[in-house]
């Protein structure tokens, strides 16, 4: 069966000399991977070029009952102007897409997260000069579509916030994932920020990574195995 679908590449896999495995989430079904044949010349339907991280894509699937479906056509709903040049935009964009398929591994149709990764890639490869907040708004904004936004009500001076349960607390949790100080009330800064603003808050370097890891932490407690990224240290070095 034929079905057409729109598609945010992961990453890709090479199967062997002829074939790739494409992970993607999609629009219609979430998070899928697919079979795609190497093409062999520059006439082909498909070519390697369109699967880059991050790319979105509008995929012709031949729709599988057994086994991985088949990439039949590929085209570009977004074409790159900036990402795979600016070595910038390609390391963060190596970094999202690296985390995005951590934490989507069972995500199902979710049209609202499709939204929102599409719109903010666009944002991404559209904006002249990324600021360094970039992915520290994304991820905080990204959780809201997989249920784990904070609650940010009832905050007090000095409050500690409580990484298992989400919210903020006036005594120390005794299982020990919190944050406290200067750390918890970088939470609500997050909060303030989104792409339109975040140019406006200066952080930096060491208070910029701080926040990272607040966020990988929190995101790995309810997401075992989020964790473990390659493209980390590089972020890490990027923005002064």
């Amino acid at each position: 069966m034929l079905k057409k679908t729109k598609a945010i590449v992961l990453f890709t896999l090479k199967y062997n000399d002829s074939s790739l495995i494409v992970h993607t989430f999609t629009e219609g079904d979430g998070r899928m991977s697919f079979w795609l044949r190497i093409p062999k010349n520059s006439k082909a339907k498909v070519k390697n070029v369109l699967f880059q991280p991050l790319s979105i894509l509008e995929l012709d699937i031949d729709v599988s009952k057994h086994g991985l479906s088949h990439i039949k056509e590929a085209r570009s709903i977004s074409p790159f102007n900036s990402i795979p040049f600016d070595p910038l935009k390609l390391s963060v964009a190596i970094f999202l897409a690296e985390y995005l398929s951590k934490v989507l591994r069972e995500e199902t149709q979710n049209k609202s997260l499709f939204a929102y990764l599409e719109y903010s890639i666009r944002w991404l490869d559209g904006t002249e000069e990324i600021p360094a907040n970039f992915h520290l708004v994304f991820l905080m904004r990204l959780s809201r579509f997989l249920g784990l936004y904070p609650n940010l009500e009832n905050y007090h001076q000095g409050d500690f916030f409580d990484l298992e349960n989400g919210c903020f607390v006036s005594t120390q949790p005794i299982h020990g994932q919190f944050v406290h100080g200067q750390q918890a009330k970088h939470i609500l800064t997050l909060m303030r920020m989104n792409y339109a603003t975040m140019h406006l808050f200066k952080m930096n370097r060491v208070e910029r990574n701080e926040i990272l890891d607040m966020l990988l932490k929190y995101y790995s407690i309810h997401i075992p195995g989020s964790a473990d990224l390659k493209s980390l240290p590089i972020l890490k070095e990027l923005f002064d």
